[in-house]
């Protein structure tokens, strides 16, 4: 299948560059709801170094609805029980309404979860950097553009974030909040202007004016010693710090100073930059109800496999590992993959492969998602390896391919991105201060 563009683009892109700072809303919390549907709505708590029954360890994460309890990330585990009391531990006749669900963070589930939906940025735009593993920058200047919409009323490069968004929503089922802005530290700022689920729109032009008003804090790259070093100098909000003299803050924060000075006024020159080649190319789709038809499951593999096949040779990349991604209801992943002998460009084996891996194990599953994954990428020019006499090296739980963390995704060296969701027409983690998610590792 050919790569789609969103309907309604301009061919012809402004100067003005397009970026969009993908964000998703505790994280954590969401994944957790993924695998416990009865969650959603009610405090949720997930935390780092926490047994059930205990009260040790610290929040990695709150739900916005356990943070209006006054739990926030980086709180001891202890801290939040005595302002949020595990449900498990009411009283009969104690209110479950003011208590909460607490659970232990679960690494590998989060990351499987963060490969769908960074298939989906990867899809959407050519160009991604991924800060961690729920937070991305995308520059989607060659496939949308600053001009209004027919209808007068909004962008095209609102739009197309809104089509971003809603892929999230629809494909993954967590929500993402996205700052569309002609830079990057704009951007950022405004994904975090209306969380939850939000969606901030900063046009060329109107950047300064957006920024003004905001608190000093929360300029990109001002952190509490910076804001308060700032605010002892009368500089309060982002407008009073592009008034500042900048000589006075290049000789307070050296050059460092100057570049805040810039980024209040709305200047960022820094270009989203991708963090290395992918190490895997994947499609996956997601049936309308969960199905046990063999031959439904089949056609999907088959389609998903050609499309996968087909973008491994429009990047030049060959492939050793073939693999499928099934996910039962209500959320329970499950990979499994076969190595080849050396790396290989071949469409009819993708899918033959794939097709043989579900028919082992799921041909009478009950499935909601499938996925085709090929993976050890190579994109040297060599020879193709003969498949003559190849044997799987094995096929598991965990890929072939040694990830074993049930991820389909485009994973780059530095970090993980994926490719490709199949509709035409989300530093690590939210900001501790602000109650958000701890970030735990960078995604890799």
């Amino acid at each position: 299948m050919a790569e789609e563009t969103l309907p309604g683009t301009a061919d012809d892109d402004g100067p003005d560059s397009i970026v969009l700072h993908v964000d998703m809303d505790c994280f954590y919390a969401a994944c957790e709801r993924l695998r416990e549907p009865e969650l959603e709505g009610k405090p949720v708590v997930v935390g780092m170094g926490y047994e059930p029954g205990e009260g040790h360890g610290a929040v990695a994460t709150a739900s916005y609805e356990a943070r209006e309890f006054g739990v926030e990330s980086a709180q001891p585990i202890s801290t939040a029980l005595e302002r949020l009391p595990r449900i498990d531990d009411l009283a009969p006749d104690d209110d479950p309404a003011a208590a909460g669900h607490y659970r232990t963070v679960d690494l590998e589930f989060y990351k499987s979860v963060a490969a769908d939906v960074k298939a989906i940025l990867h899809d959407c735009a050519d160009v991604v950097r991924e800060v961690s593993i729920d937070e991305a920058y995308l520059d989607v200047t060659d496939r949308t553009a600053w001009d209004l919409a027919a209808s007068g009323d909004r962008t095209l490069a609102e739009g197309f974030a809104r089509y971003v968004k809603q892929r999230i929503a629809r494909e993954v089922g967590v929500a993402a909040s996205i700052g569309v802005a002609p830079n990057m530290s704009t951007a950022k700022i405004a994904s975090d202007f209306d969380k939850p689920d939000g969606l901030v729109v900063v046009r060329p032009g109107e950047v300064r004016s957006f920024l003004a008003p905001i608190p000093v804090e929360e300029v990109h790259g001002v952190g509490p010693v910076t804001a308060r070093k700032l605010g002892s100098l009368g500089i309060e909000t982002a407008g009073d710090l592009a008034d500042a003299d900048a000589a006075v803050l290049e000789a307070e924060f050296g050059s460092r100073g100057r570049e805040l000075h810039e980024r209040a006024r709305g200047y960022d020159d820094r270009t989203v930059t991708p963090t290395g080649r992918p190490k895997s190319l994947s499609r996956e789709s997601a049936f309308t109800e969960p199905t046990d038809d063999s031959e439904d499951k089949r056609e999907v593999v088959r389609a998903l496999a050609a499309d996968v096949a087909d973008r491994a040779r429009s990047r030049g990349a060959m492939y050793r590992t073939i693999g499928i991604k099934v996910v039962v209801p209500p959320f329970d992943i499950n990979t499994r993959a076969t190595s080849l002998s050396g790396p290989v460009d071949d469409p009819e084996l993708v899918e033959s492969v794939a097709l043989d891996l579900l028919d082992a194990e799921f041909e009478a599953t009950t499935v909601r998602k499938l996925g085709v994954r090929v993976s050890k990428l190579s994109f040297a020019d060599a020879d193709q390896s003969s498949l003559d006499g190849w044997e799987s090296a094995g096929s598991g739980g965990a890929d072939g391919d040694g990830d074993g963390d049930g991820r389909v995704s485009d994973e780059p060296e530095a970090s993980a991105a994926a490719d490709g969701a199949d509709e035409p027409p989300n530093t690590g983690g939210e900001t501790p201060s602000r109650g958000g998610q701890s970030s735990l590792v960078e995604f890799d």
